[in-house]
């Protein structure tokens, strides 16, 4: 019988995750992960992940510098202010305690370029001027042209365009389909009722130390990797310009405007194969209220017509997980998005998936059963 969760390793004191968790330039050293894990294994008699019986995957949803230090372009703050850090700590904990009975671990990248549709820079006003991050792209009311206005609706620019310096390499110099594109994309957002265009700080630039995985984390997941003889899994997404990819497995608006084929590729449900094998599926990562959530959301999509059954063996872990909000320069936030992560979590709860916290061992929570 095994005990309920392992201690944390020596060489990690709990003091090192704090530490670890906050330091944007905290690295792991790999050699000395190596030599540790051999004896961690043979400390505590641990299987090859292969061995055993209870598949127990855990998908760690864009766990990246930019998403949770507070140097990052996009810091998750959540309403403490310190969301993403605090679950980054307990993240990592909640590896080292199970990483004997956690079989797999995934990782999701959240991959991005300059020019996206969703970044400021993408946009200009009428008059060829930038636009400003954490603004939003609205379809005005006559549905002929875009508006620039700030979280609240209030109006910043009128009639805004995509930048027209961005068309050759993109769309093959041809402004007039990407002005039609552009404006087909923010009605096709509305018309599905999930999300506004939101303009983002550039964030999880591919090629940028805000595209790592924050160290804490990464050590856990190698160390993990390295006693249990896991395979590594990444998993890089959003890559397109034209479309947002807030699930992994699919992006927000396929079509193009003039109906000659998509703009991105269709849904690869391959992602979610996992969560058809595993016995148990463990979900984390930022932010809540809007990668997280929409994952969840896809991957209910996948298995409703499988098999409703496999959303008895989804944990959601509440409290690895923050969502974002926007704060001026004293402090208050004017932008919060913790509801829409709330209303989610219960929409999910009804649909069987479990919630559960880092601090309950797995053997606890509700329906599993290790072998």
């Amino acid at each position: 019988m095994r005990m309920l969760g392992l201690p944390i390793p020596e060489f990690f004191k709990y003091d090192h995750i704090q530490t670890a968790a906050k330091e944007w330039d905290y690295t792991p050293n790999v050699s000395d992960l190596h030599s540790h894990a051999d004896q961690w294994r043979r400390k505590h008699d641990i299987i090859p992940a292969s061995d055993q019986k209870t598949d127990i995957h855990l998908l760690g949803i864009d766990l990246q510098r930019d998403f949770c230090l507070p140097e990052g372009t996009l810091f998750v703050a959540g309403r403490s202010g310190s969301g993403a850090v605090e679950d980054s700590m307990r993240t990592a904990e909640f590896i080292y305690r199970n990483l004997d009975v956690i079989t797999d671990i995934t990782l999701t990248l959240d991959t991005h370029y300059l020019f996206q549709i969703f970044f400021a820079p993408f946009w200009v006003t009428e008059e060829g001027s930038p636009l400003s991050e954490h603004t939003m792209i609205v379809v005005s009311d006559d549905e002929e042209h875009l508006n620039n206005t700030d979280p609240s609706g209030n109006m910043v620019h009128e009639n805004v365009r995509p930048n027209p310096a961005i068309a050759k390499w993109l769309c093959n110099d041809d402004y007039a389909w990407l002005q039609k594109q552009a404006l087909f994309y923010c009605k096709k957002l509305a018309e599905s009722g999930k999300y506004t265009l939101y303009l983002w700080p550039p964030h999880c630039l591919m090629g940028t130390v805000g595209h790592a995985v924050t160290g804490v984390i990464s050590e856990a997941v190698m160390f993990h990797n390295l006693v249990r003889g896991a395979k590594p899994r990444m998993y890089l997404k959003g890559e397109n310009f034209l479309t947002e990819s807030y699930d992994p497995a699919a992006s927000e608006v396929l079509e193009r405007w003039d109906g000659k084929g998509n703009i991105a590729q269709a849904r690869d449900s391959g992602f979610y194969d996992d969560v058809c094998t595993a016995d148990v599926y463990i979900v984390l990562g930022q932010a809540a209220s809007h990668c997280v959530l929409t994952m969840i959301d896809g991957l209910l999509t996948e298995i409703k017509d499988k098999n409703p059954d496999l959303t008895k063996k989804i944990y959601i872990l509440i409290d690895c997980m923050s969502s974002v909000t926007v704060s001026d320069p004293d402090g208050t936030i004017v932008v919060d998005f913790t509801p829409d992560a709330e209303a989610a979590f219960e929409r999910f709860s009804h649909a069987g998936i479990n919630l559960v916290e880092s601090t309950v061992p797995i053997e606890k929570w509700p329906g599993v059963q290790i072998k």
